[in-house]
């Protein structure tokens, strides 16, 4: 007897022969919920049995459970390398070797390609998306527009700079961004940070000074884009709390911050396409007409969108510490790869600039933790 057959009885209406007879009716009663009180605790003593057995807990059970656990963080760190390494090189394929002179374009199809795949994902409820609406598109759209010249402005530079040297100028990044928090958040940076900085400066004339492809353009470009990024990074800070504010649900997840950027940069980049006569370039260049370029093209839109799940999968796996040091080790492989895949002109000196600014990320993302 089940239990939903065992409460029917009991919830019955009783008959006629039962309301005469009130001690037959009650040893009835009890001889039920007896039976129901001891099949309660077979079913619970079968449940537990086979908890022990399939869903381990402890004991010896556990290492099946912890090897998995290990290998998150080593699965997920490789996936963000892999991602973010392979962005940048097909970047590099499409403006450098196919020498497309798109960058606004590039971008536009990119986040169109993430805007898409996100809405399919969250569809069909893999992910979980935040409603928007104006309140926090308003709060956003100062973000957006600095993301915008950022992803813009990291086209350009990457067009007419070897990857390696984009890399090391990077680091510029990291020096306004920590000035930025001095005055902005009244941060105190410690001694070791300075030193770092002061080591990735060194790295980034030296480096710059030794360029044997030095473009006066694509520095330009890259210098700008640090700036960007550090104006990015302290104001997506700034207004984080806010914008959490302008939701419904009082959150705003990482795959709504991506849906959300990379939504609002459409019509931004639809607006400088035409201002700037790019659509002209797109229509009548011949790079169009090649299948390949749309593979790389499309290509580099899907890593795009990997790098910010897999660094979101990574850190939740890690932590923000480890996620730095990490970041900081992938300019290393992003660097060689670059130049050997692009066969860069190297002297030794510009070889030990690169270097040198490699050691002195690593130096200030371990100072940044301590």
């Amino acid at each position: 007897m089940t239990s939903v057959e065992l409460e029917a009885v009991v919830c019955d209406k009783p008959d006629e022969s039962e309301l005469n007879d009130d001690n037959g009716g009650k040893n009835v009663v009890y001889q039920l919920v007896d039976h129901k009180s001891s099949e309660r605790r077979w079913l619970s003593e079968r449940f537990l049995r086979w908890r022990r057995r399939y869903l381990p807990v402890d004991g010896d059970n556990r290492r099946d459970h912890g090897s998995v656990k290990q290998s998150g963080p080593l699965v997920s760190g490789a996936a963000y390398c892999i991602s973010s390494c392979s962005m940048i090189i097909l970047n590099k394929i499409v403006l450098s070797s196919y020498n497309f002179n798109a960058g606004i374009s590039l971008m536009l199809y990119q986040n169109l390609i993430s805007c898409l795949v996100v809405a399919v994902l969250d569809i069909s409820g893999m992910v979980s998306v935040e409603k928007f609406n104006w309140k926090l598109i308003r709060v956003w759209m100062p973000v957006n527009v600095i993301f915008v010249g950022m992803l813009v402005s990291g086209m350009y530079s990457l067009k007419y700079i070897n990857v390696a040297m984009v890399t090391i100028l990077k680091n510029a990044t990291n020096i306004i961004t920590a000035i930025g928090e001095v005055y902005m958040f009244r941060k105190r940076q410690n001694n070791k940070v300075w030193a770092a900085m002061f080591m990735m400066i060194i790295s980034a004339i030296s480096g710059g000074i030794t360029d044997l492809t030095f473009n006066a353009v694509g520095y330009s470009w890259q210098l700008a884009n640090c700036f960007l990024t550090a104006s990015y990074s302290l104001t997506l800070r700034r207004v984080m709390d806010k914008a959490k504010q302008s939701t419904k649900s009082g959150s705003l997840n990482e795959v709504s911050m991506v849906l959300l950027n990379n939504l609002l940069s459409l019509p931004f980049g639809i607006i400088l396409i035409i201002l700037l006569g790019e659509w002209r370039y797109v229509r009548s260049t011949d790079v169009t007409k090649d299948a390949m370029f749309w593979v790389v093209a499309t290509a580099s839109g899907f890593l795009g969108l990997a790098i910010s799940f897999t660094s979101m999968w990574f850190l939740h796996q890690t932590g923000p510490t480890t996620y730095s040091l990490v970041g900081s080790l992938n300019k290393v492989p992003i660097s060689l790869a670059g130049l050997v895949l692009f066969n860069v002109p190297l002297s030794l000196p510009n070889l030990f600039s690169i270097l040198f600014g490699l050691f002195a990320g690593v130096v200030f993302a371990r100072a940044k933790m301590s």
